[in-house]
């Protein structure tokens, strides 16, 4: 993970574009999940399995989510962690939709963040996802 302080932060939140509706916190996402290209991200670990009070804490390092928790612009919009939860609130999405994004039974161990990128900008262009749709 890359640190910042304060100061660099609020500069780059002074020369970028905060990302403010759904589609634009989504396409920053993608955008951070893109520059890795090829790279190897952990998936989290079967989601559809973990109990509802569990949930939203779940998490896994190197992962999608970590990737945009690490993105200075989605920190400075208000990202505050790399957790499922927060990613829900944060990118606005149901728990299907982080699910079809980040979740092991899509991916297997690990995905690559092309991948990852591809369906984060799948989900901001389509919009929401109705439970049991595919891609």
């Amino acid at each position: 993970m890359e640190h910042k302080t304060l100061a660099e932060l609020e500069r780059a939140a002074d020369t970028t574009p905060i990302p403010v509706t759904r589609a634009e916190r989504l396409q920053r996402w993608a955008t951070a999940l893109g520059k890795i290209g090829a790279g190897r991200l952990n998936s989290l670990l079967r989601t559809e399995y973990v109990a509802p009070e569990a949930l939203s804490q779940v998490r896994a390092d190197n992962s999608p989510l970590s990737v945009a928790a690490e993105d200075p612009v989605l920190r400075v919009a208000g990202l505050k962690n790399d957790t499922f939860g927060e990613a829900m609130r944060f990118f606005d999405l149901s728990e299907h939709e982080l699910h079809r994004i980040v979740c092991y039974c899509h991916y297997g161990e690990t995905m690559s963040a092309e991948e990852a990128a591809h369906r984060v900008r799948a989900m901001a262009s389509a919009g929401r996802l109705e439970p049991g749709l595919g891609w």
